[in-house]
């Protein structure tokens, strides 16, 4: 069985390769940033986190009862987190195997040095696992007077 952490170092040899071999020249490829896996741990039998590039940030999942094997190469699933339903698309990489990616970002130009994406990027592993609860709504009742409806003062939130 694949660890997290032996799946996340994988992915990081490898795209750090990619990224040397075929992506550096392209105009993609923000100069600013680095490969680094971020989040990558075991939950509900896969493991997730996820991988910034300097051409793509992506949300990676690796279902741990062997599941990807048995899909098509460029095929969609949705996989629930607890933040809610997030689309994967099936690949193959050379030296990882099959793998299930969600675009997040790219390309990567927003980003203008490695602290901000990884900011970004632990932020949205921590939101995708424990997202905050939603506050109950309430509704807010000013006093209504002829001056205040007249400025628009009296406001009221939408359900």
């Amino acid at each position: 069985m694949t660890s997290a952490i032996e799946y996340a170092a994988a992915l990081e040899a490898l795209y750090r390769r990619i990224g040397e071999r075929s992506m550096h020249d392209l105009p993609i490829y923000n100069e600013a940033l680095a490969v680094e896996a971020v989040g990558f741990d075991a939950h509900d039998d896969a493991i997730s986190g996820i991988l910034i590039t300097p051409w793509f940030m992506n949300l990676m999942l690796l279902p741990l009862d062997g599941s990807l094997a048995a899909r098509a190469l460029g095929s969609s699933f949705s996989h629930g987190f607890p933040v809610g339903m997030f689309d994967f698309t099936v690949g193959d990489i050379e030296g990882v195997g099959r793998i299930a990616s969600c675009s997040l970002f790219s390309p990567m130009f927003e980003f203008a040095d490695m602290a901000a994406a990884r900011a970004t990027a632990a932020a949205a592993m921590a939101e995708i696992r424990n997202p905050e609860p939603e506050q109950p709504k309430t509704r807010v009742v000013a006093a209504l007077d002829r001056r205040s409806f007249l400025r628009g003062a009296l406001t009221e939130p939408r359900p």
